[in-house]
């Protein structure tokens, strides 16, 4: 049997692929899709989340991107889910409009004809655009926009509603999930066995937030899960289990809703020197993200947080500051030091990965999940284990 530790949308994704597979799986999780995946804006957005700088990362994001159609088609099916409106695919709010990159100024300018420039070597579609142009197609941007690019093949599509379709598609399929902390992975003779969960602790950890090595009830604590294979999938969490460079970056994100939708595609922008994003859901929610902070496994929600968001949002489009506050919340981002993902077995037998996707979990779910099923061997070798040499 395969124990998943981590019920976020990449240990879910996977879970659900083994599961249709016919594979015996177990997810393990206090709380299954209440951390990173809970905060996430849920950008499936290759082209415009990198920099020329990041060419590896770039091919598993446009790698990960053609997957989503056809996974969000199955997974919808597999859920049982209503069916799903025109302009979206598979019930999940998955829209594919494109992502607009405004700027504001000369260097803002420079920095995005650079960016179009690499892309276009890839032979990747982009669309440079004037100030005016970009007006035509989000006529709430502000007057004071210059230009901007346009990267047409970029989507997005709601986590949360990605993460419950996973939850009820496992439960179809009789997947057991079990509502517990793991507190160690056990070992026979050098190899990972198993996982052993945690006895509840008497007094919460508030500033842990609801990951999945934050503590729950449910089993009883000493128990030890036994497995052929432990897919780690705790996102910041995993370095607690496993010597793996993954640590926690924050992010604070702000859900705004509106009687009529202020943009039609994902806007995002470079205002005070910090980048910021707009997502608009079909269901009138526009998302604004998000922060990057590196304060450990700090999860609150602050007032200067959302004020810098609120602040850089309004530089894009002014109007924002008219709409209604429906959400806001933090979350923690698996980063490595290289930015890329940790896919695959590492030195230990019984011991697989699936961490580290930083601001990419979501877009990379169906990916994550097809490399360790044995599919797409090349892009394997980009997020192997193998690259760090503190990985057992």
């Amino acid at each position: 049997m395969d124990v998943i530790v981590g019920g976020g949308v990449v240990g879910l994704s996977v879970a659900w692929r083994l599961a249709r597979e016919g594979r015996p799986v177990t997810v393990v999780d206090p709380a299954p899709a209440s951390g990173a995946s809970h905060a996430a804006a849920g950008m499936l957005a290759p082209v415009s989340e990198v920099t020329y700088t990041e060419a590896p990362l770039l091919r598993l994001g446009v790698a990960a991107l053609r997957r989503w159609p056809a996974f969000a088609s199955a997974l919808a099916e597999d859920a049982a889910l209503p069916p799903a409106g025109p302009e979206e695919v598979g019930g999940l709010d998955l829209r594919a409009e494109g992502t607009l990159d405004v700027a504001f100024g000369a260097d803002d300018m420079a920095a995005l004809d650079e960016l179009a420039a690499f892309m276009e070597k890839l032979d990747l579609p982009v669309e440079r655009l004037t100030g005016r142009e970009c007006r035509r197609l989000e006529p709430m941007l502000a007057p004071s926009v210059r230009g901007g690019l346009l990267a047409p093949g970029d989507a997005w599509v709601n986590p949360r509603r990605v993460t419950a379709a996973l939850l009820a598609a496992l439960e179809r399929r009789g997947v057991n999930v079990v509502r517990a902390r793991v507190s160690e992975l056990v070992r026979t003779d050098g190899a990972v066995t198993g996982v052993r969960l945690a006895e509840p602790p008497a007094v919460p950890d508030e500033g842990r937030g609801s990951a999945p090595l934050a503590a729950t009830g449910g089993r009883a604590g000493g128990e030890v899960l036994a497995a052929g294979r432990v897919v780690l999938a705790a996102g910041a969490w995993s370095g607690e289990l496993a010597e793996v460079p993954v640590r926690p970056v924050k992010g604070q994100i702000m859900r705004l809703r509106s009687p009529q939708p202020l943009l039609t595609r994902c806007v995002r922008g470079t205002v005070h020197g910090s980048p910021v994003y707009l997502v608009p859901r079909g269901d009138g929610e526009l998302v604004v993200g998000a922060t990057q902070e590196e304060l450990g496994y700090d999860t609150r929600v602050t007032a200067g947080g959302l004020y810098e968001l609120l602040r850089d949002a309004r530089e894009l489009v002014p109007g924002v500051t008219e709409l209604e506050v429906a959400d806001v919340v933090a979350g923690l981002r698996p980063g490595t030091p290289d930015n890329l993902p940790v896919i695959g077995p590492g030195r230990t037998p019984g011991l697989t990965y699936a961490t580290g996707h930083h601001r990419g979990g979501v877009l990379m779910a169906p990916l994550t999940a097809a490399i360790l099923m044995g599919e797409e061997s090349e892009l394997a070798a980009l997020c192997s284990p193998g690259r760090f040499q503190e990985i057992s």
